[in-house]
């Protein structure tokens, strides 16, 4: 059935149609996931259960669901479309019968979105981001077509009072944080109940309850007036208590009245109480819905309320311990420095003791010296004592010889003892001086040995001196090991802390250098997706209809290498730098801005030129696009983030830039030394045309008064009185464009001439010069077309095209006028008011021409009155083969119009020297 429907293109087929896949799509789902009932209401657990707590389940039920909301928002999509949103359509049948299926696809998708967002953040807490990236941005699509739809449904008038359409949130969720689930509410979509709902029951209790105590007070009333009796059979007129029979009948009527009235005031009361119960249902079920939505609001704010005090929690725990790794540290580097001053004295004391040592090391030297000086003293001493010993007891032997010489001499020379007397004294003298010398030696050799005691006991002491002062230095020794090994101790220590204290900053100086990696990755991602977007709008149907010049293509191109040069340098300080990534993203961002622009821009560019231009410039920009994209993807990859190179991208760039240079207009082909006398040739040549159109507007005038009559005189006035007075706006618009001119001129070229003024800014002139012309040319077209309308010969379309191409003509020379003039000058204001009243008069030409085109229409309607049935068929049938032909002939006179345009911006190129720019 569906594909039946979908071959109906008008009407209601292809609504069917979509609709007969929606239900089959909806089929296939709950076939393929019985677990979900026909209206998806379903619990968390129940949604827990129907994937069976298996990712890969999860992932599949997340693109069936995907698939299912695309089918509904199809059917969304294309009732809006198939609607005329200017009208109240919803108030209609055509309208409300195309609208009534929406409250269920209404239902279904705030069901399927609610769902979807719990199970892509399950699948993200399982699976990691990259794996989903597909999902998340067919998510977000989704996300924005369904609240632009929820939005457009909920001003329409019949859904207002059929059901409560929810509010999707501002921005969609991010899935990428996982406490962003907490933020995330349900969309509730709350139906007013139904008149036979039974709820209505205890409202129809009370009108029943309030009916019987109006009867029983009625019954009472008609006992009191014709007794007790009558309670039993009302209508026994048997026994009437003498009463006629006439006032009986009077009576029964005037009761039967009063029923009446009565039955009526209670049919009032109960559609009345009925319309109140409904009424008040309703509010009860929008104060419910209120409820529900404050209850899930409240529950929000207390989950978020124990999120926040479980975040407050964790940073006062980790302000705590940053606190004591902050006190450590400034214990470990007051310890540090007290160990560096105790090592700095301790390296004193130890230079000190070294300096010490030294100098008994040569006090050592010294006494040591002096000891072996005085062992030598010493024994020079004993050598001179043997000495006299040996010297003396040869005395004494040599004495003792004399004496036993002396004595056998005496026996023998006693007759010479006279002469021996003399001999014998001298002998006395010198035993006496011998005795004398021995005396001396023995003394001497007593103070020798007592200098011998003194230099031993001397020596004794030094040694004890020179013992003590090693014991000493032993001593000192020890201390000095003890303190350095104290302080080689203390030192490992401090190194320890301090290798601790390095590898903490280098792994904090590692995470400040991956999250801002992670920050440039992010960057860069936006900016992918910027120029990919661009990319992407370059296949879009609508930009077809987007146009650019080539002068501001070439003007973005420029901004967009400027902005690669900033980038580069930018991009190797930061290879040299890793820590400081502030000044790359700001240049990343407009970059991937600028080239968009640039893409967008030369895109637009060529659709206003010829083809071969215009398909080189569009694939040029695609490739300037994906060298973008590739640079981009480099950027964003830690391994080719040093060989990034932008270089194809500029070359892409100075391509687009050559191509605009060619498409820009070269000027006129005439001598800077005319172009001054050419825009006052122009100007005057357009004020001689456009006052040869007033006159020969005035004489067609004179002559359609002369020569018409009735409506077509009515007609040709109408026309040709709108026509004057739009060449008189003109008037007044050309002298203002003279004046302000003039006012440019003058303020403009100081001390050089105008044909210098109007040569140094040849582009403005040559804008000028093609506006009055088109002027000129505009008026004398529109004259020789409202001639022939006037004569009948013409037709009314020509006069409208010809009125609008002098309002184009005249705006072109407004731009042109303007464009160098001062934004407070009185005759640009002028010029202004004047551009203003050429529009109001092109507008009073148009709606002439199309009045007097409806009453020659109408005077000339064709009358069926006294046709046949065959002839009218006949003529329907002609009217068929004829509408066809103008069908056909109106998709021809399009495409010739193409060709003119294209034809046109050929020759306009040729005339400003494009072709010969090309073979240059």
């Amino acid at each position: 059935m569906s594909r039946m429907w979908s071959h109906l293109s008008e009407g209601y087929g292809h609504l069917c149609s979509i609709y007969l896949k929606l239900l089959r799509t909806k089929m296939e789902f709950h076939t393929k996931n019985p677990r979900f009932p026909g209206n998806l209401q379903m619990s968390d657990r129940q949604l827990d259960e129907a994937g069976e707590n298996d990712v890969n389940n999860f992932f599949q039920l997340t693109v069936e669901m995907f698939d299912y909301l695309e089918c509904e928002l199809n059917l969304f999509q294309m009732v809006f479309s198939s609607l005329d949103m200017s009208r109240s359509v919803s108030v209609t049948a055509a309208g409300q019968c195309r609208l009534a299926p929406l409250i269920q696809v209404i239902l279904d998708c705030s069901h399927l979105y609610d769902y979807t967002v719990k199970l892509l953040f399950k699948l993200h807490s399982c699976l990691p981001a990259d794996t989903l990236q597909g999902h998340r941005d067919r998510f977000l699509e989704q996300f924005r077509k369904l609240k632009d739809l929820f939005c457009r449904s909920s001003n329409l008038q019949y859904f207002k009072r059929l059901i409560q359409i929810p509010q999707l949130p501002e921005n969609p969720p991010n899935f990428l944080r996982a406490s962003a689930l907490s933020e995330h509410i349900s969309p509730v979509v709350v139906i007013p109940a139904e008149a036979s709902s039974p709820d209505s029951e205890p409202i129809t209790d009370l009108v029943e309850m309030d009916t019987a105590s109006q009867q029983s007070m009625f019954d009472n009333k008609f006992d009191d007036i014709f007794g007790s009796s009558f309670s039993n059979d009302p209508f026994n007129f048997n026994s009437q208590n003498g009463m006629n029979k006439d006032d009986k009948d009077r009576l029964i009527e005037q009761l039967y009245r009063e029923i009446s009235a009565l039955k009526e005031e209670l049919e009032n009361f109960k559609a009345e109480s009925h319309r109140l119960g409904v009424r008040l249902r309703g509010q009860v079920s929008e104060l419910e819905a209120e409820l529900a939505e404050q209850q899930h609001l409240k529950q929000q704010a207390l989950d978020d309320s124990d999120f926040l005090r479980t975040e407050l929690e964790e940073l006062k725990k980790q302000w705590e311990d940053t606190e004591k790794a902050q006190r450590s540290l400034t214990e470990i580097e007051r310890k540090a420095q007290a160990n560096e001053q105790r090592y700095t004295k301790l390296k004193e004391k130890y230079s000190e003791l070294v300096q010490n040592h030294a100098d008994l090391l040569r006090k050592n030297a010294e006494v040591t010296k002096q000891v072996t000086v005085a062992r030598q003293a010493q024994g020079d001493v004993e050598r001179e004592k043997k000495e006299l010993e040996d010297s003396f007891q040869r005395m004494s032997e040599q004495a003792q010889r004399k004496t036993q010489e002396q004595a056998e001499v005496l026996e023998t020379l006693k007759r010479e003892l006279t002469a021996s007397k003399q001999e014998q004294q001298a002998l006395q003298s010198t035993l006496k001086s011998s005795l004398q010398s021995e005396a001396e030696r023995s003394t001497k050799t007593a103070g020798l040995e007592q200098e011998r005691d003194t230099l031993v006991v001397a020596v004794a002491q030094r040694n004890q001196e020179v013992a003590s002062l090693q014991a000493e230095l032993q001593q000192l020794k020890d201390t000095l090991d003890s303190e350095k090994e104290s302080s080689s101790r203390t030192l490992e220590t401090l190194q320890i802390q301090l290798g601790e204290k390095e590898s903490r900053e280098q792994a904090l100086q590692q995470r400040l250098l991956d999250e801002q990696f992670a920050l440039l990755q992010c960057t860069v991602q936006e900016a992918e997706q910027i120029v990919q977007d661009s990319l992407n709008r370059l296949d879009d149907p609508t930009h077809i209809s987007c146009t650019s010049s080539a002068d501001y293509l070439l003007s973005r191109t420029l901004a967009a290498s400027d902005c690669i040069e900033r980038l580069q340098g930018v991009h190797g300080k930061y290879l040299s730098n890793r820590s400081d990534v502030s000044s790359l993203l700001p240049c990343v961002a407009l970059f991937a801005h600028l080239i968009s622009d640039t893409i967008l821009q030369g895109s637009a560019t060529s659709h206003m030129v010829p083809m071969e231009p215009a398909d080189l410039l569009s694939e040029t920009c695609k490739q300037c696009g994906s060298e973008a994209l590739r640079y981009l993807g480099a950027l964003k990859d830690e391994a080719s983030l040093g060989g990034a190179d932008c270089t194809a991208v500029r070359n892409c760039l100075s391509q687009i830039s050559a191509i605009g240079e060619e498409l820009r207009p070269k000027g006129l082909d005439v001598e800077q030394e005319e172009l001054g006398d050419l825009v006052d040739k122009e100007m005057a040549a357009t004020s001689a045309a456009v006052e040869t159109a007033v006159a020969r507007i005035e004489d067609m005038l004179s002559k359609s008064r002369a020569g018409d009559t009735g409506v077509k005189l009515e007609v040709n006035e109408r026309i040709l009185g709108s026509c004057t007075d739009l060449m008189q706006a003109i008037q007044v618009l050309v002298l203002a464009s003279k004046d302000l001119q003039r006012e440019i001129v003058e303020s403009g070229r100081g001390a050089a001439s105008p044909k210098e003024f109007y040569a140094r800014n040849s582009r403005w002139t040559e804008g000028l010069i093609s506006a009055s012309k088109a002027v000129g040319w505009g008026a004398t077209v529109m004259v020789d077309a409202a001639d022939l309308v006037v004569q009948g010969k013409g037709k009314f379309e020509e006069l409208m095209v010809c009125s609008h191409e002098i309002a184009a003509s005249t705006a072109q020379l407004v731009a042109a006028s303007k464009v160098k003039a001062d934004k407070d000058s009185a005759n640009l204001a002028r010029l202004r008011q004047a551009s203003r009243g050429v529009n109001q008069a092109t507008a009073e030409v148009v709606a002439s021409t199309k009045s007097g085109k409806s009453q020659i229409e109408e005077k000339d309607s064709m009358d069926f009155s006294s046709m046949t049935l065959t002839q009218i068929k006949r003529q329907e049938m002609d009217s068929q083969v004829r509408v066809l032909e103008l069908e056909n002939q109106l998709q021809k006179e399009r495409q010739k119009l193409g060709e003119l345009r294209k034809k046109h911006y050929k020759l306009a190129g040729v005339a400003e020297g494009w072709d010969e720019d090309a073979a240059e």
